[in-house]
């Protein structure tokens, strides 16, 4: 276990970074958390190509659960407008988080033979993209209303131009396509520090 604990120590700092700077706007249609998750899953795909699957399931669910004590905590700090963190985001977070990167692990280890990028490439492109659809429609979503029925989610409802420029879409589809953007964006930013820490763990690559 002890030789998983770099990677441990990595996702819980991510997680825990990530929670904080998603409280803080990056322009109109970004937080500063969507800059740092997007690395949780270069700690997974590092630790699957050099360790299995089953070390990449046990830093997920270490990440997991510093995720759950992070918005049990902010569930409890009450801001300007309540609650930090509400039970609608705090459980479209967790869902997002351990559904996204079971399925990253279970795609990488299915295209761990061959081409060193594709792995990682590809797992993360759909990790990524169902954290964003799960994590916005759960968290934002007038359809899932009954989830928190005292959570008043109309302002990321209001419809504005998709981006500020495309169709009329309801706010939290804007948000969730800019932060999926950047999601993929960072899946291929990510493979140079997945091909250097691979090579540094397990020379040669894999």
């Amino acid at each position: 276990m002890t030789r998983y604990l770099p990677g441990i120590i990595a996702m819980a700092a991510i997680v825990v970074a990530s929670n904080i700077l998603v409280q803080f706007l990056f322009g109109q249609w970004l937080t500063w958390g969507a800059f740092t998750y997007p690395f949780a899953f270069l700690v997974t795909d590092v630790m699957n190509r050099v360790y299995g699957p089953g070390a990449a399931r046990r830093v997920v669910l270490a990440g997991f659960l510093v995720g759950v004590v992070c918005s049990l905590i902010g569930t409890q700090i009450v801001g300007e407008f309540g609650p930090l963190v509400t039970v609608r985001i705090a459980l479209a977070s967790g869902l997002a988080f351990l559904a996204a990167q079971m399925m990253d692990i279970a795609v990488f280890d299915r295209l761990r033979i061959g081409a060193w990028w594709r792995a990682p490439l590809v797992s993360t492109l759909i990790g990524a993209s169902l954290d964003t659809a799960i994590f916005f429609s759960v968290a934002f979503s007038t359809a899932l209303i009954m989830l928190e029925p005292t959570n008043d989610v109309s302002w990321a409802n209001e419809a504005l131009p998709l981006l500020g420029f495309g169709p009329t879409v309801p706010l939290w589809v804007s948000l969730g396509t800019a932060d999926w953007l950047v999601k993929l964006a960072l899946s291929i930013v990510a493979l140079l520090p997945f091909r250097v820490i691979v090579r540094k763990l397990l020379p040669p690559i894999a």
